[in-house]
């Protein structure tokens, strides 16, 4: 199907008109809804306003060229001095960006005490002691990335320690993430 001038200026007419796409394209037979929405589309017909074809009044549009917007300057002031680098612990990360989050989204489940052996619980609090307390962005593939402690707070960090082989976690949080199912069922009866 080709689009003579004939069957252009029956499309015009009828989308002026403010028929659909799928009745023009019935109308005019041979032709589906989508080449109607493209051809529309390529002839800048896609406007509907008050029957006019906005391609009649593009022209005038396109006559005023649009203002570039200013860009204000800031004034320019000293640079402040740069402090004395100071040390810090090892076990706080420097420039830890805040974490913020939203009220009413709800913390990812943590598994609770009673759901831990106890000897698990012991080993992880042990871990927890020796743990290089890292931010996010610090962690890398080789490193424990169990979370300790409330994201929204400044006191939320992750393990760090030597992940085990193909696992996010160190041995003591590999012991408490992937429990056996009969474990788990026996410490619930």
């Amino acid at each position: 199907m080709s689009w003579t001038d004939d069957r252009v200026e029956v499309l015009k007419k009828m989308w002026g008109e403010g028929k659909s796409a799928s009745q023009i394209a019935k109308e005019l037979g041979g032709v589906t809804r989508n080449a109607v929405i493209g051809k529309v589309h390529r002839l800048g017909l896609s406007n509907r306003s008050g029957g006019a074809s906005p391609a009649k009044s593009a022209p005038a549009a396109k006559a005023k060229p649009a203002a570039k917007p200013r860009v204000a300057e800031k004034p320019k002031t000293a640079e402040p001095e740069a402090k004395p680098a100071t040390s810090v612990p090892a076990n706080k990360p420097i420039g830890r960006p805040k974490l913020v989050v939203t009220a009413g989204q709800p913390l990812p489940p943590q598994p609770s005490a009673n759901e831990i052996s106890p000897e698990a619980l012991a080993s992880v609090r042990e871990v927890e002691k020796k743990a290089k307390r890292l931010s996010v962005m610090e962690l890398t593939e080789k490193t424990c990335k169990w979370p300790v402690g409330d994201p929204a707070t400044d006191d939320f960090w992750f393990c760090g320690l030597p992940a085990q082989a193909g696992k996010p976690y160190c041995e003591a949080h590999v012991g408490v993430a992937f429990q056996p199912m009969s474990s788990r069922r026996d410490r619930r009866r």
